[in-house]
């Protein structure tokens, strides 16, 4: 175990929380006041059970980090209500990951995808996709003559099924660059 400060504790992180249990950073927020003392408000998810639980500390306050390892996978298929598998391309060797630990990053999965996995004791933690991922538009509302202002977007329906907001020149069938941390359109691809 290392220690770190709770400011710099970071989405996917393992700490060992006070109860002695090993918790999976889900997410942190740092608040800064003009007057008195920064604070770090940390959603964690405990290994045992899954039980999410929030916790705020001082900015300063010191935690346990666990050791873990990422270690590069391939994304293979979703296998019923069980999760999904991924393969370890050097050993070959095959985990399934928990449809509660994937969330909703599961709608950016895509068959052969190279995903790191965060594992601790042969046990998958949680899930880094790409930053990006190229989609198709598949349906969106036709473009307005006359709209040219660059802040102004328009509803669309993705090839996985997640809406975002694209800008009006898209138009059903382009293919464009999504953000999978949010979905949010990045810029229309070049291929």
């Amino acid at each position: 175990m290392v220690k770190v400060i709770a400011s710099d504790v970071r989405k996917g992180n393992v700490i060992e929380h006070e109860d002695g249990q090993l918790y999976v950073v889900m997410s942190h927020e740092t608040f800064r006041p003009g007057k008195g003392t920064p604070t770090t408000t940390i959603v964690m998810r405990r290994i045992v059970d899954g039980v999410k639980t929030t916790v705020t500390y001082k900015t300063t306050d010191g935690l346990e980090k666990a050791f873990v390892e990422e270690v590069k996978h391939t994304y293979l298929y979703e296998d019923g209500d069980v999760g999904y598998v991924f393969m370890n391309p050097t050993t070959y060797e095959q985990v399934t990951v928990g449809k509660d630990t994937v969330g909703d990053q599961a709608a950016f999965l895509a068959s052969e995808m190279e995903c790191f996995l965060t594992m601790y004791d042969g046990q998958a933690l949680s899930i880094d996709l790409p930053p990006r991922v190229t989609l198709t538009i598949e349906e969106t509302e036709p473009v307005v003559k006359g709209q040219t202002a660059s802040s102004s977007y328009k509803p669309a329906k993705l090839s996985n099924g997640v809406r975002t907001m694209v800008p009006p020149h898209i138009e059903a069938g382009t293919r464009v660059i999504v953000s999978t941390e949010d979905g949010a359109y990045v810029e229309r691809a070049k291929d």
